[in-house]
């Protein structure tokens, strides 16, 4: 492959170089997003196939779902992605899974599996682990998978690494988020990534449903513990009467967190026949505790799990009762 730079850190980044000598050696490569994809993982999976398209490494990027988020469609190599497994791969990459079972399928015994994620609730399922929690993206980590193996960082590339940084990191407002986040955002400024063109790329292209769902969603606030714990659903019925994907409701939630006297906020809604909960807090809460319990994951202050059925209320009073007995 084609080589820049070299990343000067004392960090052991032996697994780094333990990734590269194996794809390197694969035939046909299978990069996995996680189930309800999100920026973060569709942006590392394409840094990826970007740098194994410009050096012929055969590939797939995959997904369970053809259900992808449309306002990631201007990164290069977006309409590749694929619902369909290949018949024939030796080697898989996952990018910011949490948990094998977000995968979305079970991956034979046989293929190593390389695991590079950013959450604090990943066991280290793969072969090879290229995990670390205090990053604020699975992007971040994969910019020092290019950096440390010297890998050049095209304009395709530079612009996926940097969409992914921008919003998982929440448009570099958390807490995981520093300088050296800043520098390498830089440093993809100056490989072709447009700030501008990526920021409005991602906020400036909502459906007029998404403004009428939105109101529904806040309209089902309720507060509990003197206004610390908030919940929010989008029921079903709201999406079949303005028309707005699921998507459409993602954003309610940080704007429930965005009140002052909220620690706590729990998103809940149904997806695939299921209940997905998104739960967000605030400092020191560690709000993963929680949703561990449910068999899910993530970070200290932004963690989600799903749960069996339907039942949004039964899901609330569940997850409620949960968080009133860990605080």
């Amino acid at each position: 492959m084609k080589k820049d730079f070299i990343l000067d850190n004392k960090l052991d980044f032996s697994n780094y170089k333990e990734a590269l000598d194996l794809i390197e050696k694969s035939r046909y490569i299978l990069i996995i997003t996680h189930v309800n994809p999100d920026a973060d993982t569709i942006s590392s999976a394409l840094a990826l196939s970007n740098l194994f398209y410009e050096n012929k490494i055969k590939h797939k990027v995959f997904n369970v779902s053809s259900d992808l988020p449309q306002n990631l469609n201007f990164i290069n190599r977006f309409e590749k992605i694929t619902d369909q497994l290949p018949k024939f791969y030796d080697l898989a990459i996952s990018v910011d899974c949490g948990l094998k079972k977000r995968l979305g399928f079970e991956l034979p015994k046989e293929i190593p599996l390389i695991n590079i994620d950013h959450h604090q609730s990943n066991d280290d399922f793969g072969v090879i682990n290229i995990v670390d929690s205090t990053k604020s993206s699975t992007a971040e980590i994969i910019y020092d998978f290019f950096k440390f193996n010297g890998l050049y960082i095209t304009k395709h590339s530079a612009t996926a690494l940097y969409t992914g940084i921008y919003d998982d990191s929440l448009r570099f407002s958390i807490g995981r988020c520093d300088e050296i986040t800043f520098e390498k955002a830089n440093f993809l400024v100056k490989c072709g990534a447009n700030p501008s063109f990526i920021a409005n790329k991602l906020i400036r292209r909502d459906s007029l449903a998404k403004y009428r769902v939105i109101p529904k969603v806040l309209n089902s606030l309720e507060l509990f513990d003197e206004g610390k714990v908030a919940f929010i659903k989008a029921e079903p019925l709201w999406l079949k009467q303005t028309g707005a994907h699921i998507r459409d409701c993602e954003d309610a939630l940080d704007m429930i967190m965005s009140i002052a006297i909220v620690q706590i906020a729990v998103f809940l809604r149904v997806v695939n026949n299921e209940i997905r909960v998104s739960a967000r807090s605030k400092g020191n809460i560690d709000i993963s505790k929680v949703i561990s319990k449910f068999g899910g994951g993530g970070h200290s202050n932004a963690a989600g799990c799903s749960l069996d059925g339907t039942d949004l209320t039964k899901a609330k009073n569940m997850v409620l009762k949960e968080i009133l007995e860990t605080e």
